[in-house]
C-alpha cells in the first residue's frame, strides 16, 4: 500500500512538474555543449598549461599522493551541499529564478568543459579517465541537481505568483516544509555522491592512469 502511495507521488510529481523538467534539462544540456565548445576556443598556450596541471595531479594519483579519502568525502558532501542549499534559499526569494538556472548552466559547463578537455587532450585515454573520474558520481549528483533546479523553479514560480498575482489561498508553511523535506532527502543522496567520489573515482582513476603509461 504505502509503495502503491509513494510511486502515486512520485508520478503525480514528475507530471506536475514535466515542463519544468524539460526546460531545466535542456538548459543542463546546453551548459554541457557550451562547455566542450569553450575547449576549443582556448588558445594552445591556454591548453599545454592546463594539461601541465593535470598531468601532475594524475602523476599524484599514480603515485598514491592524493588527498585522504575522509577529506575527499567531507570535501565533496560539503561542496554539493552548499549548492543545493543555494538552490534552496535562492527559491524561496522571489529574485532567486535567474539566478537558479544560471548555476545550473555553470554546472552542465563545468562538466562539459572537464569532459571536452580531456577528451580533447589525451583522445581514447581521456575519454576513459573522464569515464572514471567524472561519470560515477555525476550519475547521482546530476539529477539531485535538475530535481533540486526544479523544485526551486516551482517555488519561486508559487511564490511571484503569491505576491504579485494572488492566486493562491494555500497556507505557505506547509509548502515551505515540503520544500525543505525534500531538499533534506537530496542532501542524503548526496552522501552516495560523497563516498563515490572519494573512495570509489581515485582507485578507477589509479587504475586507468597506470594502465595508460
Amino acid at each position: 500500500m504505502k509503495k502503491k502511495m509513494y510511486q502515486s507521488v512520485i508520478t503525480s510529481h514528475f507530471r506536475d512538474h514535466s515542463s519544468i523538467y524539460l526546460f531545466v534539462i535542456t538548459l543542463f544540456l546546453m551548459g554541457v555543449i557550451f562547455g566542450a565548445i569553450v575547449v576549443n576556443s582556448l588558445s594552445l598556450t591556454q591548453k599545454e598549461d592546463l594539461f601541465y596541471y593535470l598531468s601532475q595531479f594524475f602523476g599524484q594519483v599514480s603515485d598514491g599522493k592524493v588527498a585522504a579519502s575522509n577529506d575527499l568525502f567531507l570535501q565533496s558532501f560539503f561542496h554539493n551541499s552548499k549548492f543545493i542549499g543555494l538552490m534552496w534559499i535562492l527559491g524561496i526569494s522571489i529574485i532567486g529564478l535567474p539566478v537558479i538556472l544560471i548555476l545550473l548552466f555553470i554546472k552542465g559547463l563545468v562538466v562539459g568543459f572537464t569532459v571536452g578537455f580531456l577528451v580533447n587532450q589525451m583522445q581514447w585515454e581521456g575519454f576513459l579517465m573522464s569515464f572514471v573520474s567524472v561519470l560515477p558520481q555525476n550519475l547521482i549528483i546530476i539529477p539531485i541537481f535538475i530535481f533540486a533546479a526544479t523544485l526551486s523553479v516551482s517555488f519561486s514560480i508559487t511564490m511571484i505568483r503569491r505576491q504579485f498575482m494572488k492566486k493562491m489561498t494555500q497556507p505557505m508553511l506547509p509548502l515551505v516544509g515540503r520544500y525543505a523535506l525534500a531538499f533534506m532527502a537530496a542532501a542524503l543522496l548526496l552522501v552516495a555522491a560523497a563516498g563515490i567520489e572519494a573512495y570509489v573515482s581515485p582507485a578507477l582513476m589509479k587504475m586507468v592512469v597506470n594502465a595508460v603509461q
